[in-house]
């Protein structure tokens, strides 16, 4: 059990499912094992992600911290610990060790990252966009219109109109690929005024306008860039 109170030491204050322990019904205080019983108890489902790491509610976060944090939670959560626990604790076990894998895999994303940290700030996240950005309407028109020419040749083996279409589509990925990276330095432009945000003391009025600002200019680049990326990877997928 040695892991088990090592890993304890720091983080004792995050939220569990219950104020009682399950097995012995002892008051629950925030560890992660109970002090009567010393059996796992289970993480609330209203924790998220950054508080479950300990780390503030910002965009350009500390990742080495993350990390951390992430292995001294795996030693306490992982189910090869309690192999030979009875299956209430093997099922805890494995519960909250999917909730660490899959915070710390969001987490250190920057895209999923922003995209979790929209969904906690302005509630459910719109879907995807299934239209392109609105100036680049006209040029993916004509490229589908060129995708759909290229499959239809494709199958007919090489000719001059086809590696012609070939180098068309591929320098209109290569321009696709600088305009999602651009998108992605926007967004990290966005980051930046975030993290001041949060870091700063401005009126809380003037706080919460701003923040809903950054939160829908982050959704919509969101959302373009998945759009673009979409189409990246379908010519690649076509022409490769």
């Amino acid at each position: 059990m040695e892991h088990l109170h090592q890993a304890t030491t720091k983080s004792r204050e995050l939220p569990m499912a219950r104020s009682m322990c399950w097995h012995c019904q002892s008051e629950v205080t925030g560890e992660y094992l109970c002090g009567q019983c010393v059996k796992v108890q289970p993480l609330s489902k209203d924790l998220d992600y950054f508080a479950c790491f300990q780390i503030p509610r910002l965009l350009n976060i500390d990742e080495q911290q993350l990390e951390q944090t992430f292995y001294e939670l795996s030693r306490t959560f992982h189910p090869d610990f309690y192999s030979t626990k009875d299956e209430s604790e093997k099922a805890i076990s494995l519960g909250n060790s999917a909730f660490l894998n899959t915070g710390y895999r969001t987490l250190k994303d920057p895209i999923q990252r922003a995209e979790y940290l929209i969904r906690l700030e302005a509630g459910a996240v719109k879907d995807i966009r299934s239209n392109p950005p609105s100036d680049l309407f006209e040029e993916v028109l004509e490229l589908q219109e060129d995708l759909e020419t290229f499959r239809q040749l494709a199958p007919q083996g090489p000719s001059s109109e086809l590696e012609a279409l070939r180098k068309k589509l591929r320098d209109e990925r290569e321009r696709l690929e600088k305009r999602q990276a651009d998108m992605e330095a926007l967004l990290q432009s966005q980051f930046k005024e975030w993290d001041q945000l949060q870091e700063g003391t401005p009126l809380p009025s003037q706080a919460r306008e701003e923040k809903k600002s950054i939160l829908r200019n982050m959704q919509e680049i969101l959302s373009n860039r998945t759009y673009v990326r979409n189409m990246v990877n379908d010519l690649l997928e076509t022409t490769s």
